[in-house]
């Protein structure tokens, strides 16, 4: 339960999905759309891990996050939260399709296979920061030519990394999930529940 050391929690982020994650634990959120760098990805560095990419990213959304509210005096005293979501194969990042021909890649690249999905998250509140990582491995089911075109058709890959949406319609291809479905949605409500205990933002 939310303690109302504040008003409610930032969410810099500009997904609904989490919006809606946040709800569902009765989280009192403000949505704070803060201006992302040039391109839909950011750039993987140089020998740079999936682990060490994903941590790597959400910490540098939450240092554009500090650095935007610094104009917003209103929005200063408030925790705030980033996440980023990756899905790999094997260690390669699957990102967000940049059209058509890249999402069909993408799907046709997991059909048959699993794949692992992690989300970081900092949470930011009175000059402390406590992050978290969750993995999850997903299985999907071997998908036809003809799956993947209709689903693509659908527009829902764009905008997801890994050309999908768990909550969506591909749920019909996924055979398996080993771990948290909420990481999969792109915010883990285990360890963030424990990282709002330990800023104690919740009971």
């Amino acid at each position: 339960m939310w303690l109302n050391q504040t008003p409610q929690l930032l969410l810099a982020s500009a997904s609904p999905r989490r919006v809606e994650l946040l709800e569902q634990i009765q989280i009192p959120t403000q949505q704070v759309i803060v201006p992302s760098p040039d391109g839909e990805d950011e750039p993987r560095q140089a020998g740079e891990s999936v682990v060490s990419y994903v941590t790597r990213t959400t910490d540098d959304k939450l240092t554009r996050a500090l650095d935007f509210i610094q104009n917003h005096s209103d929005l200063q005293q408030l925790p705030i939260l980033t996440a980023d979501t990756t899905v790999a194969l094997e260690q390669t990042i699957l990102g967000k399709p940049t059209d058509v021909e890249d999402a069909v890649r993408m799907l046709s690249l997991l059909s048959g296979r699993r794949h692992d999905v992690y989300t970081a998250v900092s949470l930011h509140y009175e000059q402390m920061t406590y992050r978290a990582l969750s993995h999850t491995i997903v299985t999907f089911d071997t998908l036809k030519p003809t799956q993947i075109n209709q689903y693509v058709a659908s527009k829902e890959p764009f905008g997801k990394a890994g050309a999908y949406a768990i909550q969506g319609l591909s749920a019909q291809f996924i055979k398996k999930i080993e771990g948290s479905y909420s990481t999969v949605m792109g915010l883990p409500l285990f360890e963030l529940s424990q990282l709002l205990r330990q800023a104690a933002l919740i009971s």
